[in-house]
C-alpha cells in the first residue's frame, strides 16, 4: 500500500511538470526572470543603459530574482532581442531608449502575458503607425498595450538647472551642448539648458549641434572642439558616448563640462576634473521602483513621470568644484529648483 501511494505521488508530480512545460508556466518557485534590452550604446555606456541595469541588479538582489541583459548592436536587433527573452519565458522585459519605442510596442502586443517597461518613450503613436490603427487615438486607452509602463523624465527641468550652473560659471558668456540624435528626450535637455543659461545671464550665447548617433565619441569630440573654438567654455554632453566626446574635448582644453543622465564623475573618471556636475536622470531608481511595483502587485500601465518634485531627476553633487562655485550661483540653482517645482518658472520647452 505504501509503495502504491509513492507511485501515485510520483505520477502526480510528473503530470504537474508536464502540464507546466506544455503551458509555458514555470514551476512555482516565485523567482521571476527579468530581461533588459539595451539600446545601441551598450550596457557600459557610462549613461542610461548602465543606470537601467544597475536598477535591475538592485531589484534582483533584494527580491531573489534572476536577470540578464542583451546588448543591441544595431536597431534591427531590437525585436529579435525581445523575442529571445520572450521565448526563454522571461516574466518582465525592460527596454532602454526612445529608439526602441516601436519595437517594444509591437512585441508587447505579441506577448500580452509579459510585463514590459521602457525608458524614455511614451505611447502616443502618430496616425497610421503600425502599432495602432488610424482610428485609435491612444494605444493605452483603446488599442491595448495594457502591459507596458513608460518610465519618463522631465529632462527640460534638470537641463534648466544645468543651464543655470553653466550660465553662472561661464567666463566667455558662451555655453554649448554636444547632442546626440534630435529626439524628444535630447531636445528637452537642450531647450531647458539654453533657457536656464539665459535666465541667470540674459546675454548668454548658447550653441548646439545634434549628431545623428549616440555611439560616436570621435564626432562628439570634434564637435565640442569646434564650439570651443567659437568661445564655448562650458560644454554639456547630451548624447551617450557621442556626448562623452564633447566632455573630453572640454577636459583636454582645461575648460568646464556638465555630464548627463548619471553622475558622470563616478562613471567617466577620465573627465571628472572638468565636471561641474551632471544633469542626472535617476533611471536606476525608476527601473527599481517599477520592479518593486511588479513584486507588490501595484504596477500600472501608462506613464510614470520623474521630475524635480518627486526627486526622479536633479543635479549630481559638485564634487571637486564644490568650493569653486560661488554661493550666489548655488543660490540661483536653489531658487530655480523651487520655482520649477512650484510652477512659478517654466523651462520654455513646448512638446
Amino acid at each position: 500500500m505504501r509503495n502504491r501511494g509513492f507511485v501515485l505521488f510520483t505520477l502526480l508530480v510528473l503530470a504537474a511538470l508536464v502540464l507546466s512545460a506544455c503551458t509555458g508556466v514555470p514551476a512555482a518557485s516565485g523567482k521571476k526572470k527579468i530581461g533588459l534590452v539595451t539600446d545601441v550604446g551598450g550596457v557600459n555606456d557610462k549613461s542610461f543603459n548602465q543606470s537601467a541595469w544597475a536598477g535591475v541588479q538592485k531589484a534582483i538582489k533584494e527580491f531573489g530574482w534572476e536577470a540578464k541583459f542583451i546588448e543591441s548592436k544595431q536597431p534591427t536587433d531590437y525585436e529579435k532581442n525581445i523575442d529571445q527573452f520572450a521565448t526563454e519565458k522571461y516574466d518582465v522585459i525592460v527596454t532602454v531608449g526612445f529608439l526602441m519605442g516601436d519595437a517594444t510596442a509591437i512585441k508587447a502586443k505579441q506577448y500580452p502575458n509579459i510585463k514590459f517597461a521602457i525608458v524614455d518613450y511614451d505611447y502616443w503613436p502618430t496616425k497610421g503607425s503600425q502599432i495602432c490603427p488610424d482610428t485609435v487615438k491612444n494605444c493605452y486607452n483603446d488599442g491595448g498595450l495594457k502591459n507596458i509602463t513608460s518610465l519618463m523624465f522631465q529632462e527640460d527641468q534638470v537641463g534648466f538647472l544645468a543651464g543655470v550652473l553653466a550660465g553662472g560659471m561661464t567666463k566667455t558668456g558662451t555655453v554649448c551642448t554636444v547632442s546626440g540624435m534630435e529626439i524628444p528626450p535630447v531636445v528637452r535637455f537642450v531647450v531647458g539648458f539654453q533657457n536656464g543659461a539665459k535666465w541667470i545671464k540674459s546675454g548668454a550665447k548658447t550653441l548646439n549641434v545634434y549628431i545623428p548617433s549616440f555611439t560616436d565619441p570621435a564626432k562628439g569630440k570634434e564637435t565640442g572642439q569646434s564650439m570651443i573654438a567659437q568661445g564655448c567654455d562650458v560644454v554639456f554632453g547630451v548624447g551617450g558616448n557621442t556626448g562623452n566626446g564633447g566632455l573630453l574635448a572640454a577636459k583636454e582644453k582645461g575648460l568646464m563640462a556638465i555630464g548627463v543622465d548619471v553622475d558622470q564623475y563616478l562613471t567617466y573618471p577620465e573627465v571628472k576634473d572638468a565636471l561641474l556636475s551632471s544633469a542626472a536622470k535617476n533611471v536606476d531608481a525608476a527601473v527599481y521602483n517599477y520592479l518593486k511595483a511588479i513584486k507588490d502587485g501595484s504596477v500600472k500601465a501608462g506613464v510614470a513621470m520623474a521630475n524635480l518634485g518627486n526627486g526622479g531627476i536633479g543635479l549630481a553633487p559638485y564634487h571637486d568644484w564644490d568650493s569653486k562655485i560661488p554661493q550666489a550661483v548655488k543660490d540661483k540653482i536653489k531658487q530655480a529648483t523651487e520655482d520649477l517645482k512650484g510652477g512659478k518658472l517654466a523651462t520654455g520647452y513646448k512638446p
